[in-house]
């Protein structure tokens, strides 16, 4: 049953993000500006804790991690990183999208689970990326302003097929 629900779930996922997302954003963060600025009580909760916290650039490295999906089965490579807090993390998808980047919100840090949210563009959701659909496409996360911790992640889509890692940020 809970396969099911899991299927459920990235089908929905699926279809949002072939719903033309890219442009509603774009709508939205036009739209966005205003009426925060005139009834902030309102876009607080729309957007978490993150509408507190502005994004910080990466200042460090970009390490890359493909997205993988082929006989061999569901993976990110390397599945499992170390970075300084300051880096960035580059996504590319390979195979076997869509794929996305989703951290669960509560296995994160809750003092930095903030940052990282803000630091990362275009989400589906919160701690989620937006899927990637076709080979190439890359989505990068900075980890400026992120503390030293451990930071699981998955594929959504995958997830019930292990496609997971860890980023450990020092």
């Amino acid at each position: 049953m809970r396969f099911y629900g899991l299927a459920l779930l990235a089908g929905a996922a699926v279809l949002g993000a072939c719903s033309g997302g890219e442009k509603k954003a774009d709508t939205t963060a036009a739209a966005t500006p205003a009426p925060s600025a005139t009834t902030p009580a309102t876009a607080a909760p729309s957007t978490g804790t993150a509408g507190a916290v502005a994004p910080i650039p990466a200042t460090g490295a970009t390490h890359e991690v493909k997205m993988i999906g082929d006989d061999k089965g569901y993976r990110f490579e390397p599945a499992n990183l170390t970075i300084k807090s300051g880096d960035a993390v580059k996504f590319i998808m390979v195979t076997g999208g869509p794929h996305n980047v989703a951290f669960d919100p509560a296995t994160i840090p809750a003092d930095s689970k903030a940052q990282l949210d803000a630091n990362m563009p275009q989400k589906m959701s919160e701690l989620s990326s937006p899927m990637l659909m076709n080979p190439n496409e890359s989505y990068t996360i900075s980890f400026g302003g992120v503390k030293p911790g451990v930071y699981p992640f998955h594929c959504t889509p995958h997830l019930a097929m292990g496609m997971k890692g860890v980023i450990t940020v020092q």
